[in-house]
């Protein structure tokens, strides 16, 4: 090992097996890597398609076109076949290292989306190199707007709009929280944020892991610094980019986080809700003993992956509860007010 280099814990031997076996069949027994290089590679593979996606869950889909800052955005707009004409709303970011992946990528979302009724609003941000920072958070957050402007037609009560991304976005997901805090932007009744890909200095512990990671440290180096270029790692990056530096984490909604112990984005992820706390925020970690990044969409039917995603759909259905609960609470006493001002 190198002098920075940090054992890396055992995996979830159920789901070490499947990404073992990966390895073998798909990546010609050699772990995976993003490079600069490899990245049109990463970028032309488009699975899951809409194809799949509409296969496997039972919603509709809808292409939009949303006026960005310089340009159009294309989102997704998924609806459960069960929605009942209003109901939550999930804003979803999608992964792939900042530099890859698409906006059918959701699955995480979609399995939230047809257990709580919710309409996903899947982002197709722009990346980079083509479009670095600040352009992916400031599509992402553009698509936010966009969602809280247009939440009645969409069929998404207001009172119950989510922000959630995994892996690279959900470090977006955060950096757009920070600027809908900073901003005034909409109300949102909570953030999800899964393996989420925080700070471009990693300097933590599990930044520097070896071992047979599915996402690496050069593949983590790759993506940040194509998304800051020179900047990566230095004083001259913002928060909304790499949420992981922000000291003032208050105002942000109800935040739930989980990651794998075997994530290179353990640490920080740990350090991000601990932020939070200390800001007296309302945060909910899990750290998922032996898994590794990816792992729920590597072996879905792992025990492990089991319990990590009920996990995620019990916060759900909390939260939902309780921002729509006091919604309901908030237009009573406003019905009510007149009437007890006349006897007044």
């Amino acid at each position: 090992m190198g002098k920075f280099d940090s054992p890396a814990p055992p995996m979830d031997e159920e789901c070490a097996a499947t990404w073992r076996f990966l390895i073998d069949t798909q990546f010609g027994g050699v772990v995976p890597e993003i490079t600069e290089e490899i990245v049109p590679l990463a970028r032309a593979y488009k699975l899951p398609t809409r194809e799949t996606v509409l296969k496997e869950f039972p919603v509709s889909e809808e292409e939009r076109s949303v006026p960005g800052p310089d340009a159009e955005i294309i989102v997704s707009v998924f609806t459960p076949r069960n929605h009942p004409g209003t109901g939550p709303g999930i804003v979803w970011l999608h992964g792939g290292g900042m530099v890859a992946g698409h906006r059918f990528g959701a699955e995480s979302a979609l399995r939230l989306a047809v257990a709580s009724s919710s309409v996903v609003v899947s982002v197709e941000y722009r990346m980079p190199p083509e479009a670095p920072d600040p352009t992916p958070v400031d599509d992402c957050y553009a698509a936010l707007l966009w969602t809280a402007d247009h939440a009645a037609e969409l069929g998404i009560d207001p009172a119950a709009l989510i922000l959630a991304g995994g892996s690279a976005g959900g470090g977006l997901a955060a950096g757009t929280a920070l600027r809908v805090r900073d901003d005034g932007g909409p109300t949102l009744a909570g953030m999800l944020l899964l393996s989420p890909m925080l700070d471009d200095r990693m300097q933590t512990a599990s930044a520097h892991m070896t071992g047979v990671l599915s996402w690496s440290r050069t593949s983590n180096e790759t993506g940040w610094r194509m998304l800051l270029g020179d900047r990566a790692g230095t004083d001259d990056v913002s928060a909304y980019a790499a949420p992981g530096r922000a000291t003032d984490l208050s105002g942000l909604p109800p935040t739930f986080i989980d990651v794998g112990s075997v994530d290179l984005f353990r640490d920080e992820a740990v350090a991000f809700t601990s932020t939070i706390w200390a800001c007296g925020g309302d945060a909910e970690l899990h750290v998922w003993s032996g898994g590794f990044h990816g792992y729920e969409g590597y072996a879905p039917n792992a025990l492990l992956t089991v319990d990590t995603l009920a996990a995620r759909e019990r916060w759900l259905t909390r939260v939902l509860a309780r921002a729509r609960g006091h919604h309901s609470e908030f237009e009573a006493a406003r019905e009510v007010r007149p009437r007890t001002e006349d006897h007044s």
